[in-house]
């Protein structure tokens, strides 16, 4: 008798599956960006990749200016935290010429900024 519930079951619940309307079955995704366009979706990927580059390079600078100051007077740690200065600041005008350049770019090509608002 159990087969026979079994069968029974099945056969209704695969009927009720097909019956049913299929809005009882849809599930709303939510999207966690937001409405936004591929450009401005670029624009934040850029913009967080150079603020992540930009922090690594502040660190460096710190890095470098603690490298000077500890030196105690030995020319190669004096040489050593000059030029680790010398690159941060190097590398920061770099990542502001090109978050400038980046931002000129998408600015032109869609008129959308990379500043998220």
């Amino acid at each position: 008798m159990t087969h026979i519930k079994k069968i029974t079951c099945t056969i209704s619940a695969i009927a009720y599956a097909i019956a049913a309307p299929t809005s009882l079955f849809a599930a709303a995704l939510y999207n966690p960006l937001g409405e936004v366009s591929v450009p401005l979706l670029i624009g934040r990927v850029i913009q967080a990749v150079l603020g992540i580059s930009g922090s690594i390079a502040l660190l460096m600078f710190v890095w470098g200016g603690f490298l000077w100051l500890t030196s105690a007077g030995k020319p190669e740690r004096i040489k050593s935290g000059q030029d680790t200065l010398l690159w941060s600041v190097i590398g920061i005008a770099v990542i502001f010429g090109a978050y400038a350049i980046v931002n000129f770019l998408i600015t032109s090509a869609s008129g959308v900024t990379t500043s998220g608002a």
